[in-house]
């Protein structure tokens, strides 16, 4: 760094590596907490997906005999539409945050790549391959991840539809029966996280931002 003052007095070399270090440490808990939080808070909502299923199949078990005391009906759609209001929560909460995490690591994921195809036959070429490429799989990592918690709920959300087609709801009374037919239109509907309401995280989204970071490599290789 090129500070405006003399730094190469111990005691104000010694602040300045010390305020870095924090300042990093800082920044690092930061994301990782709102990555952790993410990860948890889509494995709470898949977990109550699975509940919801496994209710449906207890309320139109095989043998055709309904037990509503189990399950009822009408727990079943309040519980559907408490997972559906609390992924609301969650896309409210991480949209924006998605956004400006994406736009980011595109173009981190652009510079260090060029920064590593660049080094290639400059003088302590390894230790900066090295450096850089470990940053670049972070990077990489972290945007997996959101993409692989979006396409998990997505693939969860759809799940309860399937669910509920494949209970023998046609045997039960015709009210109850409109009531699932409602359930399985609206999970058509998939929950999902979005960047900035623009597009779905998926793992198709991921694949399409790796590519247009090695395009931005090839662009700025061209011009170097």
């Amino acid at each position: 760094m090129d500070l405006p003052f003399d730094a190469n007095r111990k005691i104000i070399y010694e602040s300045v590596i010390i305020t870095q270090f924090v300042n990093l440490l800082l920044c690092a808990d930061a994301n990782c907490l709102l990555n952790a939080l993410l990860i948890n808070l889509i494995l709470h909502i898949g977990g109550q997906i699975d509940i919801l299923r496994e209710g449906l199949k207890e309320v139109f078990p095989k043998n055709g005999k309904c037990n509503p005391s189990h399950f009822t009906i009408k727990k079943i759609i309040k519980k559907h539409q408490k997972i559906i209001k609390f992924s609301e929560h969650i896309e409210d909460l991480y949209t924006y945050i998605a956004m400006v995490l994406f736009v980011s690591d595109t173009l981190i994921i652009c510079c260090l790549g060029f920064t590593i195809v660049a080094s290639i036959g400059q003088p302590d070429a390894t230790k900066n391959i090295i450096r850089n490429f470990l940053f670049y799989i972070v990077i990489n990592v972290e945007a997996f991840i959101y993409c692989f918690a979006g396409e998990y709920l997505s693939a969860k959300s759809k799940s309860i539809g399937d669910a509920a087609y494949a209970s023998l709801w046609y045997e039960s009374d015709y009210r109850d029966s409109r009531i699932i037919l409602s359930m399985i239109m609206r999970s058509q509907s998939q929950l999902t996280i979005t960047i900035g309401k623009i597009m779905n995280l998926s793992l198709e989204r991921f694949t399409s931002i790796v590519k247009a970071s090695v395009s931005y490599i090839s662009v700025l290789l061209a011009m170097y």
